[in-house]
Parts: structure tokens; sequence; C-alpha cells
């Protein structure tokens, strides 16, 4: 560089650095006009944002100026200035266009001072790149420092979620303090109606590592919550390998409506590729029932099938719940010619299985369960006939029926065949 060209650079960096307040004007305005989040803020918050411009132009012309070295420290300003910015919520991609503004501010002024001479036009030209690595490297340590603040709330939200989930999950109200505001904000209160959701990977699907694993979790949590109906918010925490979460059953809301809810949500991550097990509680009067509803939905995760699905407790019946749970013993006290019908029953279509829940459904009203079957009234007649001559039961007899039924219900359940949502 020319001892002429050197000379023309420092005339323009001094020529900025007299009306550096203006150029920080310059740049609050721009923000005003170009960020809407910024542009609704108060005179405090921009008197922040004029300090840190400020800062920004004086550290640079100095460099600029070859006055003296560069040192890490000197941006420390400005990693507190991002932290405050996460703090307050503004959204990263505003911050950085601030950062933008800013430099285009900067660089607006040192064109205008270089002026219109050739030689003003070649030294401007000899700021571009050092002014570009500066701002590049003092953007990304300012971004570095604001996604760390980012991280660190996210993990302090993570925190008092799971504080909070154990809380519930032993019975226990928090009366004070962050974990009764949590719970508030998810409308949680000690007589609250509420209900209990787990959910597991089921085998082979997000299970290739711990990472994906973590991430499958993560993908459920951000699934489920958004779940909650009427927009309600969800308590959702990922715990010892599963997602645990606590929809709150608000006025008017039915129990239906929140398996119907998480049922969208399993078909969803599954078209998506994450293959959810989902077990729904029944509804706890309060806190104090949510150690039970918890068993409940742990429970329930046992009458899902392998290839997943969600076993919802308030859309069983009582005789549902009950053939599920059969035991070995229950299976070997159905009559051998009830179970050899059913398996034969099975590889020619399941036709007689269907008479007889359809004849069950229509309370023995043999015509409506061939209307409801689109067969005709003598072909359910015979398939009748032919279930008693096989089994030694007749349908239109309510013990028999029952047997037959439970019988079903048992061959359903231990076949994982029966739909439990």
């Amino acid at each position: 560089m020319t001892e002429q060209l050197r000379q023309e650079r420092l005339r323009i960096l001094c020529a900025v650095k007299e009306q550096v307040e203006q150029v920080a004007e310059s740049a609050l305005a721009m923000m005003r006009a170009e960020i809407p989040a910024y542009a609704v803020q108060d005179e405090h918050f921009f008197e922040d944002v004029r300090q840190q411009l400020l800062s920004h132009y004086r550290v640079q012309l100095a460099l600029l100026a070859g006055e003296r070295s560069f040192a890490l420290e000197e941006l420390a300003f400005s990693r507190a200035g991002a932290m405050r910015r996460a703090r307050a919520g503004f959204a990263l991609e505003d911050f950085i266009s601030a950062y933008r503004v800013g430099r285009q501010a900067f660089w607006e002024a040192l064109r205008d001072c270089a002026g219109p001479s050739a030689a003003g036009q070649d030294a401007v030209l000899t700021l571009v790149a050092p002014l570009m690595r500066y701002m590049d490297f003092a953007s990304s340590q300012a971004a570095q420092a604001y996604l760390e603040f980012q991280q660190h709330v996210v993990a302090d939200a993570d925190r008092e979620r799971r504080d909070l989930l154990e809380q519930l999950l032993a019975g226990h109200m928090p009366v004070r303090g962050p974990l009764m505001a949590a719970a508030q904000a998810y409308g949680i209160g000690a007589q609250v109606p509420m209900m209990v959701v787990t959910a597991v990977c089921v085998d082979g699907a997000g299970h290739g590592s711990a990472d994906s694993a973590a991430e499958s979790g993560y993908i459920t949590s951000a699934a489920i919550s958004a779940a909650g109906v009427r927009a309600a918010r969800v308590l959702v925490v990922v715990r010892h390998g599963e997602v645990v979460a606590v929809p709150v059953l608000r006025t008017g809301t039915e129990p239906d409506e929140v398996c119907a809810r998480f049922e969208e949500v399993q078909r969803q991550l599954a078209r998506d590729g994450t293959v959810l097990a989902m077990g729904i509680s029944t509804v706890a009067g309060g806190v104090a029932e949510l150690p039970r509803a918890y068993q409940e939905a742990r429970a329930a995760l046992e009458f899902v099938p392998s290839g997943g699905g969600v076993a919802a407790l308030p859309r069983l019946s009582p005789f549902q719940y009950l053939a599920l749970r059969a035991d070995d013993i229950a299976r070997q006290l159905v009559d051998p010619r009830i179970s050899d019908l059913l398996e034969d029953d099975v590889r020619r279509g399941g036709v007689l299985a269907a008479t007889v829940r359809a004849f069950a459904e229509a309370d023995l009203n043999l015509r409506l369960a061939a209307e409801r079957l689109r067969v005709h009234h003598n072909t359910a007649h015979y398939r009748l006939r032919r279930i008693e001559e096989r089994t030694g039961r007749n349908p239109r007899r309510i013990a028999d029926l029952m047997e037959l039924l439970v019988a079903l219900a048992i061959r359903d359940g231990a076949s994982g065949t029966e739909d439990v949502q």
C-alpha cells in the first residue's frame, strides 16, 4: 500500500470517527424500519442497541486504522448483548438482521466519507476485506453466545418439566415456587381431571443408536406437546426410555377427544417413520390419582400389537379389559371344541366369529344381524346352527353366547388382533 493510499484511508476513518454517533443513529432508524420485532421496542432497548453499535464501530475504526491488534476479549460486550436479546425472546433471525443493518450503515458511512475522487474510492476498497472479516467473526461470536443462552434456557425448562412430572407421578401437587407456576401454566391443579399417556418406540423403530433413540424421543415429545385438545398445552417429558404426557381435561373436554387426538399423533408419527406404542389411562380425579393413572397407562402398553398403535383404556369396556388381561389359565378353560372352531374359522375368513359378534350386537335379532353382515337371513341361520353343531353351544342362549364371546375376546387378545383403540 502506497503512502498516499494509506493517508487517504486514514482520512476516511477519521471522518467516520467524527460522525460515529450519527452513523449509529442511522443504523437504529434502519432497524426500526426493517425489523418489526425491534420497531415496537422502547427507548431503553434502543439505548442498549446504540451502545452496542458504538462499541462495534469504535473497535472497527481502531483496527482498520492499525492503531492496535485485535483481542477476543474485546467482543465480551457483544456476547453480553446477544444473551440479553436471547433472554428477551428475540428470534435469532431478527438478531442477525440487526447485525446486518449495523454493518450496512457503517459501510455506507465509509463510502460517503471516501468521496467521489479516485484516491478515495481506491482507499475505501482496501477496507472491504478487513471489514468483512471483522463482521463475520463478530456476528459468529454473538450468534454462538445467543445459542448457548437458548440451550441453557431449554435445559432449565427440561429440568423443570422433569421435576414437575416426578412430583405429580408421586401424587404431590407443588404448592410454591417455579414448579407451582409451571403446573398452573399447563392447567394442572390438585382437583383437576387429567389423564396420563405413555409412549415408547416399538422394537426396530428409532433404536439404531443412542442418538437416534434420543432423536425419536424428542420428535415424539414435540408432536405430543402440540396434541392438546382445543389448543391446550400438554406437559410432556422424555424419561427412562419413554415419553410421558399429562393432558388436562378442561371444561367440556371428554376423554374420547383426548384419545382421538393422541391416536392422530401416533398415526402421523408412524407415517413419518417414528412408530410408537401408546398407552392411555382412565381419568384421574386430581393429582393424588396420577400415580394410579400412570400405572394404568404403562399397563395399557401390553395391549398394543407388536407393530405399534394406541391402547386407550377409556375406550374399553370392563369385558374387553378382562379378556385382554386373560392369563394362561383362562385360555385353558376355553372348551377345546370352541378353540378348534375359532382356529378353523380364521383359515376360512372368520365368517363364524363375525356372525357371533353381529348377533350379539343386534341383541339376538338374527334378521338385523344378517342385514349388518349383508348376507341372507337363511345364511346367518345356517352359521349359527354350524356353531352349535361344532361347539355344543347355542348362540341363542345367553350363557352360551357369553362363553363364545369370551373365547373370541381371549383369542383376539392373545393374538393382538383386537382393536383396542
